[in-house]
């Protein structure tokens, strides 16, 4: 049984969503939290599988909710459900270390395809295999533990397990186009989806920047169709 926190100001869809979940067959224990001080309580004491919050709540927030969490937790998936779904609002949660975006209002079932997809990443990122490390260039991917290292430096990166995920994507393919289509569908089971498309773009930006002081390594847009990892 999957071991979820609920965080949620709004009492009606606190309950709703709650007992839609528990009435999936295999089931959550939920536990729930009404503004983001309650959730690091609840987070502190039940140590959930998948933590689902929303954006504006009275006092903290679930940006500086996330934040705090981070700051010790990199592994606990977080899904944001709000209807703040603005580029800003998108970029400033993957930037505190949200794993993915689901837009309000939405079905338990929904809800339910989005954290198994999210679980399922994980636990693949967390198979330990000697193919879970990814060489390009001078850098190793090792996404089990979503951590990009330099190897002239030795310098470590800690990433998220999406960020983890589509620099595989790219680096496994280095030197070739990869479609945006393709990126969508193994990452977040669709094709043609305006608020994913949205997400994968700000994932994108993010990673161009760990590599924009190395001439060595370039991840170029190749207009209406998707980008290339070059290793120069």
């Amino acid at each position: 049984m999957i071991k979820l926190l609920l965080v949620e100001d709004d009492a009606n869809l606190r309950y709703v969503i709650q007992g839609g979940l528990e009435d999936i067959i295999g089931g959550y224990e939920v536990r729930t939290a009404a503004t983001g001080e309650e959730g690091l309580r609840v987070w502190e004491e039940f140590k959930p599988d998948i933590i689902i919050s929303d954006i504006d709540m009275p006092g903290m927030d679930g940006f500086e909710m996330v934040k705090r969490i981070r700051e010790i937790d990199r592994e606990t998936p977080v899904l944001f459900a709000s209807a703040l779904t603005s580029p800003k609002d998108v970029r400033k949660g993957y930037e505190m270390g949200v794993n993915n975006y689901i837009k309000k209002p939405f079905i338990a079932d929904e809800l339910d395809a989005h954290m198994k997809a999210i679980l399922k990443l994980k636990e693949g990122v967390g198979s330990r295999t000697e193919t879970g490390f990814c060489r390009f260039g001078h850098y190793t991917l090792d996404t089990e533990h979503a951590n990009l290292r330099d190897d002239r430096t030795g310098r470590h990166r800690v990433l998220t397990l999406m960020e983890a995920k589509i620099l595989q994507i790219l680096a496994q393919n280095k030197n070739e186009i990869i479609r945006r289509e393709a990126i969508l569908s193994r990452c977040w089971n669709t094709e043609d989806d305006y608020f994913a498309s949205r997400s994968l773009d700000v994932f994108i930006s993010k990673l161009r920047k760990l590599f924009e002081d190395d001439s060595d390594i370039e991840i170029k847009t190749i207009r209406c169709v998707g980008w290339v990892l070059y290793v120069h």
